[in-house]
């Protein structure tokens, strides 16, 4: 393995998204990765479907396409933790791992011995990311949060959405989970923060990580506007609160997305548009004057974008610098030339179903490229061979593990 974390190994207590999601941008980066799952069951997105995966008969599998986003480049074990032969074995994993992310409930892991504070203890060089709705401390935190729940609590559903008073109005969600997808960035940062600092330190430590906290600070330029102003942010719909024009425009057969991002831009847009003269309004002729006015420019660049096709808007503007697009399906994403040259779609040998899709991971690293080695493992695939390779175990004694019902 020549990943760039190749060397790293970690032991995966999560489920759902934010940890998976964490736990596969380092094995993409070369970690050896352990996931951990219940005998039987396993991680509850195994089965979050339809739509499933599809055998090559067109038949569904049991395996849902959203496990299937999360949990490439990892191994599969299945112990049960609730057991203390399953708590050993897992305490004798820890020790040979130099990362634990998990996901439970504030601890919510410590009836089983497998808290920060006793694999501490087993292995003082270990990193332990927990992730929880609300954190470790304050008024929340025994809570179970979840990524919906956090958009609309966190604030940010109060700024998406269509305004009040057009048709469709009211808060909402972003179409995927986001809040989860953020948090397991920012887990597999922080994770590899402290494994720099465990190379000069010599130490471990623990990463409290918060869904919450995540998307308080994700809320970016937005939760500034609030902080230096006083006031609380609106729904725009597609218009950003501090630039315009840079939002979605009606064309003759659909919609385009345009993106003015300065005042040379937007000079250009006009002189393409046949409106100089929007330009040069004092209105309109600066950014701050246009979001000022933007009650008044957006509904005449309306009237404007409207007498043309997305497709020939699109040439136009490309061709002046202006920063313009279609809004695409996904079906249009995976087939854009864009996205076929940067290989955005991978295919991998899944071992029961044959060839299946994955979307590429953006990492682009010239020495350590990511490789898909492994596709999302079945349920407890790997678990002979990690109890072999890793602790030592004999045939013998993994078989008596899973006759006492311990995998």
């Amino acid at each position: 393995m020549s990943g760039a974390l190749s060397h790293i190994r970690v032991l995966d207590l999560s489920r759902i998204l934010a940890g998976p999601w964490a736990s596969q941008i380092l094995a993409d980066l070369g970690a050896e990765v352990i996931k951990v799952e219940r005998p039987g069951a396993g991680d509850d997105t195994r089965g979050w479907g339809p739509p499933f995966l599809k055998d090559g008969q067109g038949n569904d599998t049991p395996v849902a396409s959203y496990y299937l986003c999360a949990n490439r480049n990892k191994q599969s074990i299945t112990v049960d933790m609730t057991q203390p032969q399953g708590q050993k074995l897992l305490h004798a994993l820890a020790a040979e791992c130099d990362v634990v992310i998990e996901n439970f409930k504030k601890d919510g892991l410590v009836r089983y011995g497998l808290d920060y504070a006793t694999l501490k203890a087993i292995n003082p060089r270990l990193v332990y990311c927990s992730i929880t709705g609300f954190g470790q401390d304050g008024p929340y935190a025994a809570r179970a949060g979840y990524d919906f729940l956090i958009q609309g609590l966190g604030g940010l559903m109060s700024i998406t959405g269509r305004p009040d008073g057009e048709d469709g109005a009211g808060p909402m969600k972003v179409g995927v989970a986001l809040t989860d997808i953020l948090t397991g960035l920012y887990a597999a940062n922080a994770v590899q923060a402290a494994l720099a600092w465990r190379e000069r330190s010599g130490e471990g430590q623990y990463i409290d990580l918060a869904l919450l906290d995540v998307q308080v600070a994700c809320l970016a330029n937005q939760a500034m506007n609030y902080l230096t102003s006083g006031n609380s942010p609106r729904r725009l719909g597609n218009a950003h609160p501090n630039i315009v024009p840079y939002q979605d425009f009606p064309t003759d057969d659909g919609y385009m997305i345009l993106t003015v991002g300065n005042d040379g831009q937007f000079a250009r847009f006009c002189e393409v548009a046949g409106h100089p003269e929007l330009a040069t309004d004092p209105r309109f002729a600066t950014n701050k004057a246009r979001v000022g006015n933007r009650d008044t420019l957006i509904p005449l660049l309306n009237k404007i974008t409207i007498q043309r096709t997305t497709a020939a808007w699109i040439a136009a503007l490309e061709a002046v610098s202006v920063p313009c697009g279609p809004i695409n399906t996904l079906a249009e994403v995976f087939e854009d030339p864009q996205v076929l040259a940067r290989g955005l779609r991978v295919d991998m040998q899944h071992p029961t179903v044959g060839v299946i899709p994955q979307v590429a991971s953006p990492f682009r690293l010239s020495a350590t490229p990511v490789d898909y080695r492994l596709p999302p493992p079945l349920l407890g695939e790997h678990t002979d061979a990690v109890l072999r390779d890793v602790l030592g175990l004999s045939a013998e004694a993994i078989a008596q593990l899973r006759a006492d019902k311990v995998l």
